[in-house]
């Protein structure tokens, strides 16, 4: 026989927001308990033990109502938009001889040989949906990396799990993959347009300064010519 949690509740006589506030205020959180088509019943819970169910690695608990032993799984919780505190919890009561679907955590296990080789490990898929009965419901599903190589994958067909557990989501699903790290790109210096038309302006300035000069050696040539032809 499996091990749950005990979560202690007692009935919630006061109903809305007032209630609520009041029942926060002294370490209390309000719940309800749905179960089919029976009338929801509305509950309190004690805000520690609350916290130390979440924390037991548990996903179903064993609660007492009306003197009988009950067997529930959380199905929602409510919290405060800006302190994270819990506000409202919704208790779903399963049946330990009926199966149930559930998500639960992935666990990566081991060092990847990719990662040795300078690769980084990235999870994609961080939790599975299995089925199965609130007895045989794991804590979290193991899946050893150690031989993923570089520019590899896992997927959730390479996960092993036991004969009493079925698993719902898409075998084809990618849970892991490593991949080489992201090289940085150098920036790229960009030349101004106007930066370069300026250069180019200067280099004609300069080539028809030079050759003015040449003109003027021209004409002072044809002066001295005239002059001899005078003197002779």
């Amino acid at each position: 026989m499996a091990d749950y949690y005990q979560l202690a509740v007692e009935k919630r006589e006061s109903i809305g927001n007032a209630a609520n506030k009041t029942l926060r205020r002294n370490g209390k959180i309000p719940a309800n308990y749905y179960y089919k088509k029976q009338d929801n019943i509305n509950l309190i819970l004690d805000s520690k033990d609350l916290y130390h169910a979440l924390h037991s690695g548990h996903h179903v608990f064993e609660v007492k109502m009306n003197g009988d032993i009950q067997y529930v799984m959380i199905k929602e919780i409510q919290y405060h938009p800006v302190n994270e505190s819990v506000l409202h919890v919704d208790l779903m009561r399963v049946r330990r001889d009926v199966k149930m679907t559930i998500s639960v955590p992935i666990h990566l296990e081991g060092e990847a040989i990719g990662v040795s080789e300078g690769g980084v490990l990235s999870q994609i898929l961080t939790s599975l949906d299995i089925e199965c009965l609130p007895t045989d419901v794991p804590e979290f599903i193991p899946l050893n990396v150690s031989e993923l190589e570089m520019n590899s994958s896992l997927s959730v067909a390479d996960i092993t799990i036991s004969s009493n557990v079925s698993i719902i989501t898409d075998e084809e699903q990618v849970v892991a993959t490593i991949a080489p790290p992201k090289e940085e790109e150098e920036p790229e210096i960009e030349i101004e347009e106007g930066e370069e038309g300026e250069e180019g302006e200067e280099a004609v300035e300069g080539e028809e300064g030079a050759e003015a000069p040449a003109e003027g050696g021209e004409e002072k040539a044809d002066d001295r010519g005239k002059a001899e032809e005078n003197a002779e």
